[in-house]
């Protein structure tokens, strides 16, 4: 059986949001999820991730800068062009990334167990530079197995021009400079979808990264593979699949795109046949503590 991170994102966003996720973290359905740090609900939110929670799932940061975060706030699609065109104020982002991290050990009192980007936005020039600086300062002197991991969003080839154009905004610069810097990274990404059609079509995805996943050579297998990269079966983690899932509500918020998808999902993985499905294709949810105990 495959080795998979299930992760929810969008912790702390609502309250929907966050009582699907701890639905399927209490089920074994989710194995991660990452938080929105500086939403004004994470103090409430952050009291939920238990010690009982955290030993059964790993908590990350979602980073994000375009929905809650300050000093820097921009749209999707100006932030990728200032940052492409290394336009964004350096010191600006480094108090950006440092108030989620804050945020974060207030309220748990721990390092983030991972860290991944709210629109993937951790890829980006300027931003994963600074990142990867401010984690270097914070935890370098952490073993790497204590350091957050990084998620690199890279799904597998064939997965469309979405999941490619994710990738091409910074996915290689970020799993190479990661590495270099000691940290663990997950280099694969699964479940990006466009976020249209019904429960049906949701599944089939389902189905389609279960093949990409079984066709995946994992860390174990890479080793010998890539001996000229370094990257090793302690370095890499399995692939992620992340999923947005949200409890229904009878009035759509308007203001989030994927509110229709995210009850979608969330009527896909809480069905019992959802839960007795996983290991029929192959699929093992597990943890990064998982694998190395």
């Amino acid at each position: 059986m495959k080795p998979l991170i299930i992760c929810a994102d969008d912790f702390a966003q609502s309250v929907e949001i966050n009582a699907a996720i701890m639905s399927l973290l209490s089920r074994g359905i989710l194995t991660a999820t990452s938080c929105l740090t500086l939403s004004p609900l994470w103090p409430e939110s952050a009291r939920q991730l238990t010690p009982a929670v955290r030993a059964q799932a790993d908590i990350g940061l979602h980073l994000d800068f375009t929905q809650f975060s300050q000093p820097i706030r921009h749209a999707h699609p100006q932030l990728v062009m200032l940052s492409l065109l290394r336009l964004l104020d350096r010191q600006a982002v480094l108090d950006t990334i440092a108030q989620q991290l804050d945020a974060f050990e207030q309220a748990l009192h721990t390092p983030p167990d991972f860290i991944d980007g709210h629109l993937h936005v951790h890829q980006l020039p300027i931003i994963r530079e600074a990142l990867l600086g401010l984690l270097t300062q914070r935890y370098g002197h952490l073993p790497p197995a204590q350091r957050p991991w990084l998620r690199i969003s890279s799904p597998p080839a064939g997965s469309g021009l979405k999941a490619r154009t994710i990738h091409w905004l910074g996915a290689e610069a970020l799993k190479q400079q990661a590495h270099a810097a000691g940290f663990r990274l997950s280099p694969v990404l699964l479940g990006v979808y466009d976020f249209q059609g019904d429960a049906a079509s949701y599944q089939a995805h389902w189905l389609r990264w279960a093949r990409q996943l079984r066709q995946l050579q994992l860390p174990a297998e890479r080793t010998a593979t890539l001996p000229n990269q370094g990257l090793t079966a302690t370095t890499l983690l399995p692939p992620v699949l992340m999923c947005h899932p949200a409890r229904p509500v009878p009035v759509v918020d308007a203001s989030d795109p994927i509110a229709i998808a995210r009850m979608i999902e969330w009527q896909v993985m809480q069905s019992p046949d959802f839960a007795a499905w996983l290991p029929m294709v192959d699929i093992r949810p597990v943890t990064s503590r998982s694998l190395a105990s």
